[in-house]
């Protein structure tokens, strides 16, 4: 190749290959190669083989480039017809460019500059193609007739690769970018789903839950560490979700995490990730969930079940908001807000030497109690109808329902100790057996829990916090024979996850079969 050829390829390719939008790779070459060849409307297309058409992506002229959507249909076997185009140059091949003197008698050339609307014309063809597999095409229409000649056809057949290298770029960026916008379209969507289950309200605000509401409104609009305390289905987690929503993270990923559902020999990976060969089985790199709360929130639920490692490494995050994968050196800087909610005494974990006092005074900045149903009781009401109409549009039932004589006073004076999520439970077991559309109550008179209520004295004996829970455990156990699992298993009972409870079973050092 002569000097002077070396720097046409060469200028030619920066521009070429200068920008992932065709159309703009397209503007910049042309408006360089209109020095050397004729060309006064360029086109790029792809092949849809299986379509048997060619569809125009970008077009561009020396005044503007545009992408373009134009599926042209081939005359049969078109596309093979462009590919043979390729005669010799001196009994040499001279690459898969292809020239037509007049686009009115070639029925490919009409076919695409008719759907353009465009006159008659000359045309280049520059074939892209690697490996004996056609991408797409270059076309190069200059008006008039028999524009070009030879030296045209060998200058353009040497921008072959470059121009192929850009298309392939093109397309693997358009696909990224719509794979982006997916993400970003099925994450609103999840986020109305979201909003949808928890209702576009919290029931409470203006009674129950009025403090906290307040509360959450002081703490929504900055990024200091929320801990939510409360008993076991107090509804932690929709607090979460609110403060979150009502943050200027709200446009960012909200990830919630189980920590008592976690085995502890995966809980590093899945809060920081791990790299590929960290450990066994580690087949791939892998995110954490603190790696997709990035620029979001993370909901750390049950955060007093974090083993020992996995608080020394949370403290980094809230410290210096960083984390290194399971297995890796790299540093990865984090932009996330920390939310964290526990039913347990965290005192007493600390005291007990189970919990870090550095992390919990990182935790406990601004904590917020979520009182138990019992101590709400002027909510029930609006609960109830809240959960009939969601539970009956669960289970598709139409019918409208009523209350059995008697039935607001047994829900009123029942202790509640499972609170919102064991009233949600209890409404759709009702649901399920009413009669008539009549729904009873009557079951929870039989299943008073009497050291709940507020007028049982206290006694002067007391019980450490695992043992009362022990209790109520192998309480639950004994009722449902050992199942932990399923509708009527003790999970179910006690309005925790399956994990969680065998998780604390574990911990508590209860064993009753685990099934």
């Amino acid at each position: 190749m002569k000097q002077d050829e070396k720097d046409f390829f060469k200028q030619a390719t920066l521009r070429i290959c200068g920008n992932l939008q065709i159309d703009q790779a397209m503007l910049a070459s042309l408006k360089y190669l209109k020095s050397f060849i004729p060309i006064d409307h360029m086109y790029m297309e792809i092949f849809e083989e299986n379509l048997k058409s060619m569809r125009l992506i970008a077009e561009a002229t020396v005044k503007y480039s545009k992408s373009l959507e134009v599926l042209i249909v081939l005359p049969e076997d078109a596309l093979h017809q462009m590919i043979d185009r390729s005669p010799l140059v001196a009994g040499q091949p001279r690459g898969p460019v292809w020239k037509i003197d007049n686009s009115e008698t070639d029925p490919i050339s009409k076919a695409m500059l008719d759907s353009l609307e465009k006159k008659q014309s000359s045309i280049l063809g520059l074939l892209l193609m690697i490996y004996g597999k056609p991408l797409g095409m270059l076309i190069c229409v200059a008006k008039g007739m028999n524009r070009y000649n030879e030296k045209h056809i060998e200058l353009l057949a040497q921008l072959r690769e470059p121009f192929y290298i850009a298309l392939s770029n093109a397309l693997a960026h358009r696909e990224v970018t719509q794979l982006k916008n997916m993400l970003v379209d099925d994450n609103q969507y999840l986020t109305r789903e979201l909003m949808y289950k928890a209702g576009d309200h919290i029931i409470g605000t203006n009674f129950g839950l009025k403090g906290v509401m307040e509360m959450v409104r002081q703490v929504a609009i900055m990024d200091s560490p929320v801990l939510l305390l409360g008993e076991t289905g107090t509804g932690k987690d929709l607090i979460a979700n609110a403060i979150h929503q009502s943050s200027v993270r709200k446009d960012g990923p909200f990830i919630s995490v189980n920590c008592g559902a976690i085995p502890e020999t995966l809980i590093d990976s899945e809060l920081f990730g791990h790299e590929k060969g960290a450990f066994t089985g580690a087949l791939a790199q892998k995110r954490g969930r603190f790696e997709r709360a990035n620029r979001g929130t993370i909901f750390l639920d049950e955060v007093g079940e974090l083993p020992q490692p996995a608080q020394i490494r949370l403290l980094r995050v809230l410290q210096n908001r960083e984390i290194e994968r399971v297995g890796g050196t790299k540093t990865i800087n984090l932009d996330i807000r920390v939310i964290a909610a526990t039913n347990r005494n965290m005192e007493q974990l600390v005291h007990d030497k189970k919990f870090r006092e550095d992390l919990w005074f990182r935790l406990n900045v601004f904590p917020i109690q979520l009182p138990p149903l019992r101590e709400r009781k002027a909510d029930i009401p609006a609960l109830l109808q809240h959960f009939i109409q969601k539970k009956a549009k669960e289970l598709k039932l139409t019918r409208i329902f009523e209350f059995d004589k008697g039935s607001m006073k047994i829900l009123m004076d029942y202790p509640w100790p499972g609170n919102v999520r064991e009233l949600e439970n209890v409404v759709e077991r009702a649901l399920i057996l009413s009669k008539n559309g009549i729904l009873n109550f009557k079951q929870l008179q039989n299943n008073q829990i009497t050291p709940y209520a507020s007028h049982v004295e206290q006694s002067e004996i007391f019980y450490t916090l695992d043992e009362v829970m022990s209790q109520h455990i192998v309480k639950a156990l004994k009722k449902t024979e050992g199942k932990i699992n399923g509708p009527g298993g003790a999970a179910e009972i006690l309005g925790i996850h399956a994990n969680t409870l065998r998780a604390r079973m574990t911990k508590l050092g209860i064993d009753f079969g685990k099934s």
